[in-house]
């Protein structure tokens, strides 16, 4: 925005709505490009001829910081505080829907009104979000970079507001313009930026890194269509494209003046010098959408850069659009800005893979000279390139941003000028990974052909740096013994199937011929021998087409791979787990051979949540009772606070008000069911939530199952013995099946077809209901967790890397069933093991069963057998579950033998199940095993998380800004 020419003495009038003031953001000024604010004095007249003066509030001088302001004071008395009422709010809000319009003039209805208001927030954000940025600058201070692939962000205009400490302003000035600021809010299309806890341990994060002052930015892409909107058919779920944009977005600021070249495909050729460059090839250009993330009562408002794709205009084949061949025309820019339109695009076809190759690398390239350019712009002259770890850390979300590591080196050697050592030196100090997952099969590997088209300097790269880890492996561990050395090759070489370079092949082969020369010896010799220096090898690029094919096991139909995860091992500095249980399989098995070799790079650092959006916001009537009890609101910051609730839990004052607390939250859950799914359910019931992405680990079929069962057994008694047995309650799912993972929406079908079934029987009523909420995100979330009771976290032992649901449930007084898995394990400690339902098998059980299983010696529980028998019988619809139902049967083979132990683990569930019962029906025990809950959710706030990250990982500070 450019700065306006208003000014205290040169005031211009024009038409604008009753009231007194009007804050805003005026523009940066073109000399000192601080922001200047405004005050817009409005005399009170009729709507048609409304005037208003415009003051500038701000001087330049104002603005300045004093050199004597040290990193840690911050800008403390800089800047003016103004602290708008809801007068000037409502008519800066009047002021937006006049002037800065997105929708007609002639009424104010509620998405006006929205939009409005969101504008109206955000100057109060430009300001602090500008103010951050400038001392950031000022002061040359070391900055994290979180990428990911994902931020579930939610909506945005609740949360701003209450960190800005301006609900109750911004409430009654809605008021008087007519609104309701609940009614406002709901106008919000959640950004479809995301879809399950990956994205939202990120947005959680941001909130944390703002909120604890600390310097960081996050980096994403802005996905037009998100990952899809779910709806739920007869058929079950069905995906349509998103629309989160389609009105626009008030919150995002284009960037015209920040974008990047990303290229594809082309060649690698070298000069005379031997240095690389990649030429010719496809080229897309990457544009900035800023999002400000303020932080809660403090002026820190951090950054999300969310990149667009687009195509150089350079690039537009105006001959073929002159010509009549516009679809030619037309095809390049389709291909640039496609990269940008869904999250997670099918990857069945090779097109698929490609695009989200194409994604990855779009994010890495762009963030990575992004972050350089910010260096190089802090440093000065010269650049001092060593220093670069010193003031950039960069954080991969899991192996998605993988690619930082080889951009990061193609960039410093083929742009910067530098050497090998010296680029692989910096990217070793610079980057860090957060492992996510133990499945095998999300530990990505990209086809090396597939990336050799896409991207052949890094491929370049990449080899060079399996080079590397492979002499760094022999040089640790000799030439000895060879078969213990070619297994620790073929478990931790970055290219898997993949021939190995002459040098290394050489040395195997000679030590094997060689016995008798001393091992050590010929390590030491040969590695230094074969190893080329910076001096005659400064281009990186390995001249791969006089290899000879030479391979650690023979495999030649196994297709040759990348292994995103060990590079990110190798070219990392720190490694790190999500959860305690999680970090020790990383340690004993997922990596187990890296961390025999870097046992120093291994950390925990379990998962936390933000406690302002999910209870301070979301659950104000606990949020009260809880600041009423502990005696101070600062619990909203230092979460440690909550452990006074324990010392009142049996108090029944207390007690009472916590249960009516919940019944609040209860009612506004079953309006939402209803007006989401058209089923009633009664609000005394027990509402016993799973809501989580739809997975088979995560194991939404053993829910269902049970549900089935206890269906099945109510069919069976007299109403009388129904209701001495049971407790009444509403079954409640949400979460989105992969659109292309078949099984997943198997089970949404399923769990939709018995909710038809039993919410329609008249002899059940509401003893038992079940309903799946579509189109499951944070704002369901932050519906559904206040008023949920029950949650069900039951991933098969050893699989949920940690969860993030579990710990907002537990916040917020809900009582969970689970196995020992992710998170759960902490949670049960901090919560009290009476206060956790436990069942299921254990981790280190688990390879064990599944081995017996393929023996044959596995005896399903008779109550297991029945409920498959009665879903077969048809009594929920003529859908054929024989697939589903096949998938928990046999011994072996793909989809059989019931991989994820559903099975095994029934009879122990609806056990659980009963004394889950037991409990509800003493409600003075319920109440306090919920009060337990969330004093034992101190640990899981994701300001702690983020405080172990900044200490033990990326060595920042924080910088207040008062």
């Amino acid at each position: 925005m450019a700065t306006l020419p208003f000014s205290a003495t040169s005031a211009q009038s024009m038409s604008i709505s009753h009231s007194k003031f009007i804050f805003g953001f005026m523009g940066f000024n073109r000399t000192t490009h601080n922001p200047e604010l405004f005050l817009i004095r409005t005399p009170r007249s009729s709507y048609s001829r409304r005037k208003l003066s415009v003051k500038n509030v701000a001087s330049n001088q104002k603005q300045k910081l004093k050199d004597s302001v040290t990193q840690k004071e911050g800008i403390a008395g800089d800047l003016d505080t103004f602290i708008p009422d809801s007068a000037s709010i409502a008519s800066s809000i009047k002021y937006h829907a006049e002037f800065t319009p997105s929708f007609s003039t002639e009424q104010f209805e509620l998405p006006k009104a929205y939009f409005a208001t969101a504008e109206s927030v955000r100057d109060t954000l430009i300001i602090n979000w500008n103010a951050t940025y400038d001392y950031y600058e000022k002061m040359n201070v070391k900055q994290a970079y979180y990428l990911s692939m994902e931020y579930l962000q939610g909506r945005a205009l609740l949360n701003a507001i209450g960190n800005l400490e301006l609900s109750g302003a911004y409430a009654e000035a809605l008021r008087k313009l007519g609104h309701n600021l609940e009614d406002v809010a709901r106008q919000e299309p959640d950004a479809a930026l995301g879809n399950g806890g990956l994205g939202r341990l990120a947005s959680c994060f941001l909130d944390s890194l703002a909120t604890l002052n600390y310097p960081a930015w996050g980096y994403g892409l802005r996905y037009k269509y998100g990952l899809f909107k779910q709806h739920i058919t007869k058929d079950g779920q069905e995906e349509v494209a998103e629309n989160w944009l389609e009105m626009g977005n008030p919150w995002e600021i284009v960037r015209n003046d920040v974008s990047y070249p990303v290229k594809f495909y082309g060649e690698v050729t070298s000069g005379a010098d031997g240095s690389k460059q990649w030429v010719g090839g496809e080229n897309v250009v990457a544009l900035a959408y800023d999002v400000p993330i303020p932080g809660y009562k403090t002026k820190t408002t951090i950054n999300l850069r969310l990149w667009s794709t687009k195509l150089a205009p350079e690039e537009f084949d105006l001959g073929a659009f002159n010509a009549g061949d516009h679809a030619k025309a037309y095809a390049a820019m389709k291909n640039a800005e496609k990269i940008c339109y869904i999250l997670y695009p099918g990857d069945e076809s090779l097109e698929g893979k490609s695009l989200r190759l194409k994604q990855q690398y779009t994010l890495c390239s762009a963030s990575l000279q992004d972050i350089i350019a910010r260096f190089e712009r802090r440093s000065g002259e010269p650049v001092k390139w060593e220093n670069f770890p010193e003031k950039v850390a960069v954080q991969m979300n899991d192996t998605h941003p993988t690619l930082c590591i080889p951009e990061l080196i193609r960039i410093l050697i083929d742009v910067k000028g530098l050497s090998w050592k010296e680029a692989w030196d910096i990217t070793r100090r610079t980057v860090a990974y957060t492992n996510h997952t133990v499945l095998p099969e999300a530990l990505e590997k990209w086809s090396l052909e597939l990336m050799q088209e896409l991207l052949p300097r890094h491929v370049e790269i990449i080899r060079r740096i399996d080079e590397e880890l492979v002499h760094t492996i022999i040089a640790e561990y000799g030439t000895e013994d060879l078969d213990m050395l070619k297994q620790k090759l073929k478990q931790m070489r970055i290219l898997d199937n993949v021939e190995l370079p002459d040098s290394i092949a050489e040395l195997l082969f000679k030590s094997e011929e060689n016995s008798a020369v001393d091992p050590a010896e010929e390590v030491e010799s040969s590695v230094e021998e074969n190893k080329p220096t910076a001096e005659e090898d400064e281009s990186v690029g390995l001249d791969t087409e006089n290899k000879k094919e030479v391979t650690v096991d023979e495999a030649p139909k196994l297709p040759k791979v990348v292994r995103m995860a060990n590079l990110c091992v190798a070219g990392g500095y720190a490694v790190n787990g999500v959860a305690e249980i999680h970090s020790e399989i990383v340690k004993s098995e997922v990596f187990n051979e890296f961390y025999k070799l870097w046992p120093e790079k291994f950390q925990n650092k379990t998962n936390g949540v933000t406690p302002r959006r999910w209870i301070r916001f979301c659950n104000p009537d606990l949020s009260k009772i809880i600041t009423k009890w502990i005696g101070t609101e600062d619990w909203v910051v230092d979460t440690e606070k909550l452990v006074t609730l324990r010392k009142f839990a049996d108090n029944e004052e207390l007690q009472s008000e916590w249960r009516e607390a919940k019944r609040r939250n209860k009612i506004k859950v079953t309006s939402f069911l209803k007006e989401k799914t058209g089923y009633f359910v009664d609000p005394d019931a027990m509402f016993d939530v799973q809501v989580k992405r739809i997975h088979e680990y995560k194991r939404q079929l053993l829910n269902i199952m049970g549900i089935v069962y206890r269906y099945k057994k109510m069919k069976e008694m007299s109403p009388e013995e129904r209701k001495i047995k049971f407790v009444p309650r509403v079954c409640i799912f949400g979460g989105k099946a992969f659109a292309t993972y078949v099984q997943a929406k198997r089970i949404v079908k399923f769990i939709t077809d018995v909710g038809v079934r039993v919410n329609h029987d008249p002899e059940i009523g509401d003893l038992l209901k079940v309903v799946f909420v579509p189109d499951y995100n944070v704002s369901v979330a932050e519906v559904l967790i206040p008023g949920s009771e029950l949650s069900q976290h039951i991933s098969t032992a050893g699989m949920e890397a940690s969860g993030t649901s579990n710990m907002k449930f537990a916040m917020n007084g809900c009582i969970q069933i689970g196995t020992l898995d992710g998170a759960n394990v902490e949670i049960r400690q901090e919560v009290g093991e009476d206060n956790f339902f436990l069942f299921g098998a254990q981790a280190h059980e688990i390879a064990g069963l599944r081995k017996e299983r393929t023996e044959g010696k596995f005896v399903p529980d008779p109550r297991f057998e029945e409920v498959k028998a009665f879903v077969r019988s048809g009594v929920f619809g003529p859908y054929n579950y024989e697939e589903l139902m096949g998938s928990l049967e046999g011994n072996e083979g793909y989809g059989r033998a019931d991989y994820f132990l559903v099975g095994k683990d029934f009879p122990s569930y609806i056990e659980c199940q009963e004394k889950v019962d037991e409990a509800y029906r003493d409600q003075k025990r319920w109440t306090k095993m919920s009060i337990l809950n969330t004093a034992g959710s101190f640990k899981f706030s994701s300001d702690r998380t983020i405080h172990e990250y900044a200490r033990d990982i990326w060595g920042i500070e924080p910088v207040v800004l008062a």
